[in-house]
C-alpha cells in the first residue's frame, strides 16, 4: 500500500541523516508532486548537513596537526570591551576527532544556538572550566592582565591538565605548557570555538543575574557594553558595583568614581 505524503514527510524528517540518501532513493520513482517537492526539500537538508560536516572537519585541522599531544585545550575570553561585569575565560579539552556540529565563534551564533551548544560541549568535553576577573581586578591591573589572569585560572581548573594550548590570538604569560596563538582562532579551531561558547554563555547568564540586582542599566540586553541606553542610565543613576572605573571615567564625575570604589570595597 502506498504511503500517504504526510507519513513519508514524518518518516524522512525523523530518519538519521546518515541514512537519508538511501531513503531518498527509495522514493525517487514516486511521481506524486507532493513527494517530489518533499524530496527536493530533504535533499537540501542533507546537503546542508554535509556542508556543515565538512566545515567542522576543517575546523579541526589544528587539532589534527597537533594530534601527538594527548590533551589539547582551546582557550578564549569574553568581556574585554564592556563598561561593566567581569571578563570570563573558557578552557575546553575536547575528545580526539570531536565533531560537534555548528561550533563557531560565539559572536556568529544566536543565543539559542549558543545555549544548545553549551550543553553539548559540557556533556562531551574531556574537561572544561571557566575563569573570572572581576571589575575591581580589571581596574587594579588593567584589562589585558586581568584577561590573562582569568585564562590562567580556567586552565588551572582543568583535569586532566592540558599539554598544549590553542589560544585565540594571545600568548598567556606564566603558563609552562606549549601555546599556539591563532589569529581569529575562535573561527578556525573547534577547541577555541568551544571555549568561546563556554565563556560567552557563562558571562551572559551572569549579566542577566546582575540585571535583576541592578535593573536600571539593562544588563540583560547590553551585557555591560556601552550602549546608548547604558550610558543614559549611567549618567542618571551613577555607577553600580560591577562597573569598571577604568572604562567609565569619561562618562561619570570624580564623585561617582569614588562612590564606585567604596561600593566595591564593601562587597569585596
Amino acid at each position: 500500500m502506498m504511503k500517504r505524503i504526510g507519513e513519508i514527510t514524518a518518516f524522512l524528517k525523523n530518519a538519521p541523516l546518515e541514512e537519508l540518501e538511501a531513503l531518498l532513493d527509495e522514493y525517487r520513482t514516486d511521481e506524486r508532486e507532493g513527494v517530489q517537492k518533499l524530496l527536493v526539500k530533504e535533499r537540501k537538508r542533507l546537503d546542508a548537513w554535509r556542508a556543515e560536516k565538512a566545515r567542522i572537519h576543517e575546523l579541526g585541522r589544528f587539532e589534527r596537526e597537533y594530534a601527538d599531544y594527548a590533551f589539547i585545550c582551546g582557550i578564549d575570553e569574553v568581556g574585554r570591551g564592556p563598561f561593566a561585569g567581569p571578563v570570563v575565560a573558557g578552557a575546553v579539552i575536547l575528545p580526539k576527532d570531536c565533531e560537534i556540529l555548528y561550533i563557531n565563534d560565539s559572536k556568529k551564533l544566536s543565543e539559542k544556538k549558543r545555549e544548545e551548544l553549551y550543553e553539548v560541549i559540557c556533556e562531551q568535553a574531556v574537561s572544561y572550566a571557566v575563569g573570572h576577573a572581576s571589575p575591581r581586578r580589571i581596574d587594579e591591573i588593567n584589562i589585558l592582565q586581568a584577561t590573562y589572569e582569568a585564562m590562567r585560572e580556567a586552565v588551572s581548573k582543568l583535569s586532566p591538565q592540558p599539554d598544549l594550548l590553542l589560544n585565540d590570538a594571545v600568548t598567556i604569560p606564566g603558563i609552562a605548557v606549549r601555546q599556539v596563538p591563532i589569529i581569529k582562532g575562535d573561527a578556525k579551531s573547534i577547541s577555541i570555538g568551544a571555549a568561546s561558547i563556554l565563556a560567552k554563555v557563562t558571562r551572559d547568564r551572569e549579566m542577566k543575574a546582575y540585571a535583576e540586582k541592578y535593573p536600571a542599566y539593562g544588563f540583560d540586553r547590553n551585557v555591560g557594553y556601552g550602549t546608548q541606553e547604558h550610558l543614559e542610565a549611567l549618567r542618571a543613576y551613577g555607577p553600580c558595583p560591577i562597573h569598571r572605573a577604568s572604562f567609565i571615567h569619561a562618562h561619570v564625575t570624580p564623585e561617582d568614581l569614588e562612590k564606585l570604589r567604596k561600593m566595591q570595597e564593601q562587597e569585596a
